[in-house]
């Protein structure tokens, strides 16, 4: 007979890019459960868009908060970097008037 899985607390990890102040990505927020919920939730009311990835998160979740990415994590980071990017420029497109897209 199979064991039920306990139930996994929501995760949440939020980085912030400014180059002039940061050589790389920093974490400004991180939490789980209802912090995790929270910071979701300012997303969300935001317009902040939310790139799901428990893989990252995991990793991430080692990091303090104002803690820069560690050089190992850039890759990943930039992907989720350039997702955003793609979904900003594409919600601009829609927001263009016609024929100035």
């Amino acid at each position: 007979m199979n064991k039920p899985r306990p139930l996994k607390r929501k995760e949440a990890i939020a980085l912030t890019y400014e180059k002039h102040k940061h050589s790389a990505p920093a974490v400004i927020a991180k939490g789980k459960g209802l912090v995790a919920e929270q910071i979701l939730e300012r997303a969300k009311k935001e317009n902040i868009p939310i790139q799901e990835d428990a893989s990252l998160v995991e990793l991430l979740s080692k990091l303090n908060i104002n803690e820069q990415i560690p050089e190992d994590l850039y890759m990943a980071v930039a992907e989720v970097f350039a997702y955003i990017y793609s979904l900003e420029k594409e919600a601009t497109k829609k927001d263009a008037p016609k024929g100035k897209k």
